[in-house]
């Protein structure tokens, strides 16, 4: 008795497997996302005049500015310390996602290489 339709039984199963792996994989790369989300970020500028602290969101946490820092007669430098600290700080997130996204990805040339499954985590 000769078979009809194209598969022989083994693709279901691999398929099945496949998806699974895929899920799980998902899984793991949205709590690797949500723990990179909670880690704090901290960088200083201006001689450690300014320290400021942020999420892996890249909300801010804290910021801290040394009172001798704040001289009303030359606020502009005050201001561009604080922004370099902002810049250092998000550099550093940006880094680490990176980075984090080389570990999760394996080398597979980026998240298109998992078929969508990065999608909207970043």
């Amino acid at each position: 008795m000769a078979k009809r339709g194209g598969f022989s039984g083994g693709m279901p199963g691999g398929m099945n497997n496949l998806m699974k792996q895929a899920q799980r994989m998902q899984r793991q790369m949205e709590e690797q996302q949500k723990e990179f989300e909670e880690k704090v970020f901290t960088a200083t500028s201006g001689g450690g005049a300014v320290e400021i602290s942020v999420n892996g969101k890249k909300e801010v946490q804290s910021l801290k500015i040394d009172p001798e820092a704040v001289d009303p007669e030359d606020v502009e430098t005050l201001q561009d310390i604080i922004v370099a600290a902002i810049n250092e700080v998000f550099s550093k997130v940006d880094e680490a996602q990176s980075e984090m996204m080389g570990k999760m990805t394996g080398g597979m040339g980026g998240l298109g290489g998992l078929g969508g499954l990065g999608s909207g985590l970043f």
